[in-house]
């Protein structure tokens, strides 16, 4: 491909409008162009990598089994309302209308489809496992685009679904696609980190995220570098020092706070308390809806310590755990309105407390964090505005439904399997597998017969891969002040061959022959043939991150020789003309090896 040819339009100034890194060189290096909030025109540049990701994705589905499809984007709600997420989804679909008035959407994901797929054609246990998925376009009512390819409201996955006969194919299948997806990562050049994570939307029991640390990132994950353990701050736990309460338990009294709002006032205030003997009480709604759209509400309190922060994520788990009802699933939970939070508690935001002798509502399910287990001689508000509760023991004065983790993880604290201590960092989500297990084959009755001749639920995970994340994860970790590195892998060319003059007939004459040679050599080259002087050749490919250059400058070119420009190590080395093919091929197969078998 001759540049003169090909579509690179480059910018030299970096755009106003771009938080990130990868967005910044996306535009700069003429790969991505905004066509709306959230919507981007991959250009040629940005297609040939995004192929090259796609390519490696199917050779490692296809090496455990893979079968690839093409199901539709637009979606007709009946089957998302058979599983219970056309409300579950909320503003986060796209939803429509046909000229008939039915109601459709655009795929986020395509759970119910592929499985109204098996439902209708498996029939019997001896025709699984099946490993079936795509690559499609997907789209997100993102209410917040932004970071380039980081946060879109249309986007490439690969998803894909197995289906199993029992759990213990499940865990197989899972554990495949776990090993595919890091030979994916590795082979495009990508260091992540495998992440315990909270299910969401999804469902299912079990799930990891595959990360990339960048300051880009909007997930935070705990990691521990001794042990290697790491999770999502969504599902991390941590180990914390115990906190003395004194030797005996002492009796609970109220005592008058006048003006005390927060936490913070209570620590300032005489008699008062320290954070973490405070019992933080927070009233919460669990919203629970049916597959018809109707919705139920719970209220309930979660309690902490005062100087912990609450897990949103990990609230949402406990309650639905907690407050689901026959026919009905927790789809999000609320803070409660400050007029909910008087009828249920008969005090305002301050003076909140669970003591059980000063609930209103004796039936209030009661949801404690793990961190106060054991606790008393703490302090709580008394639901008397202006009054609060001292010394309260927690398995004396207040009647705890359910225990469960609900704080988020601290940089620092202890890790929950070993003796050292938690990293707190940025990270990109580049990919996500999930244990669905018999979610969606109820839901939607996808059965098959067993062994013995009885229909039993098919048994399903779901996987998939960000593939434009892949991209911009790959520029966020590999760039420098010129521009992109890219890893050879997903370069949108391996090489560039770059006449320093092309007015030079005789350095034109070299730029063509070993633009050639190359080619027939089977290398993906691109040659630069523009009537550009020499420094805006050079950088515009740096910018871009072709891994490889060949620069023929009339100086070297009288002594028989090109450079040799490695864009990684920034290396260049002098080469006789005679050998440069020869060797650029060998390099390019040696770095093509190296992460290719690192996979």
């Amino acid at each position: 491909m001759r540049w003169s040819n090909f579509f690179i339009p480059t910018l030299r100034e970096e755009p106003a409008d771009a938080e990130v890194i990868s967005h910044k060189l996306l535009l700069r290096a003429g790969f991505v162009r905004q066509l709306g909030a959230g919507i981007y025109s991959y250009l040629p540049l940005a297609q040939r990598s995004v192929l090259k990701i796609c390519e490696i994705i199917r050779q490692e589905m296809s090496a455990i089994g893979g079968q690839e499809f093409f199901l539709p984007a637009l979606h007709p709600a009946e089957i998302w309302q058979e599983s219970g997420r056309w409300t579950v989804m909320g503003d986060n679909m796209f939803r429509l209308k046909d000229r008939k008035g039915s109601d459709y959407c655009l795929g986020m994901t395509h759970e119910e489809i592929f499985t109204d797929l098996a439902r209708r054609e498996l029939r019997s246990y001896k025709q699984l496992p099946q490993v079936w998925y795509q690559i499609q376009t997907k789209f997100r009512d993102e209410p917040r685009p932004k970071s380039g390819l980081l946060r879109v409201r249309q986007f490439t996955m690969k998803d894909a679904y197995t289906f199993d006969i029992d759990f213990a194919g499940l865990d197989k299948s899972f554990d495949d696609q776990r090993a595919a997806y890091c030979k994916v990562y590795s082979r495009c050049g990508l260091d992540f980190v495998i992440v315990d994570a909270d299910t969401g939307a999804m469902g299912g029991s079990a799930s990891n995220e595959f990360m990339v640390y960048t300051n880009a990132g909007e997930d935070l994950v705990a990691s521990c570098a001794a042990c290697g353990y790491a999770a999502n701050t969504e599902k991390a736990t941590s180990r914390i020092p115990a906190v003395d309460d004194g030797s005996e338990a002492l009796v609970i009294e109220k005592f008058p706070t006048p003006g005390v709002r927060t936490i913070d006032d209570l620590v300032t205030f005489e008699g008062g308390a320290a954070a973490n003997k405070q019992i933080k009480t927070l009233v919460y709604v669990a919203v629970a809806e049916n597959a018809k759209g109707e919705a139920q509400t719970t209220p309930f309190l979660a309690l902490l310590r005062g100087d912990h922060p609450l897990s949103d994520a990990k609230v949402l788990n406990a309650a639905a755990k907690l407050c689901n009802k026959e026919g009905f699933e927790v789809s999000a939970v609320r803070p409660a309105h400050p007029e909910e939070i008087h009828d249920l508690m008969n005090a305002h935001a301050g003076s909140l407390g669970a003591v059980s002798a000063a609930l209103k509502n004796a039936k209030l399910f009661i949801i404690a964090d793990e961190a106060l287990r054991g606790r008393f001689n703490m302090t709580t508000g008394a639901n008397d505005d202006d009054h609060h509760f001292r010394n309260v023991s927690i398995e004396r004065d207040i009647k705890v439904t359910a225990w469960a983790e609900l704080r988020t993880v601290a940089e620092g604290e202890g890790c929950p399997n070993c003796e050292a201590n938690l990293r707190l960092g940025k990270a990109l989500e580049v990919g996500h597998i999930f244990k669905l297990g018999l979610k969606y084959s109820k839901a939607l009755n996808a059965t098959v017969l067993n062994a013995d001749g009885k229909p039993t639920p098919l048994v399903m995970g779901s996987y998939g891969i960000g593939v434009e994340r892949i991209l911009a994860a790959a520029i966020e970790l590999h760039h420098d002040e010129a521009g992109i590195q890219f890893p050879i892998t997903i370069a949108p060319f391996q090489i560039v061959v770059t006449p320093l003059n092309v007015k030079d007939a005789e350095l034109k004459a070299a730029g063509e022959s070993i633009y050639s040679e190359l080619l027939k050599a089977g290398v993906d080259v691109l040659y630069d043939d523009r009537d550009e002087r020499p420094g805006v050749k050079l950088n515009d490919a740096d910018l871009v991150g072709f891994p490889f250059q060949i620069r023929i400058g009339a100086k070297k070119f009288k002594e028989g020789k090109a450079e040799f420009y490695d864009r990684v190590t920034r290396q260049s080395e002098d080469v006789p003309l005679s050998e440069i093919v020869a060797l650029a091929a060998a390099r390019i197969q040696q770095a093509m090896q190296s992460l290719n078998q690192a996979g």
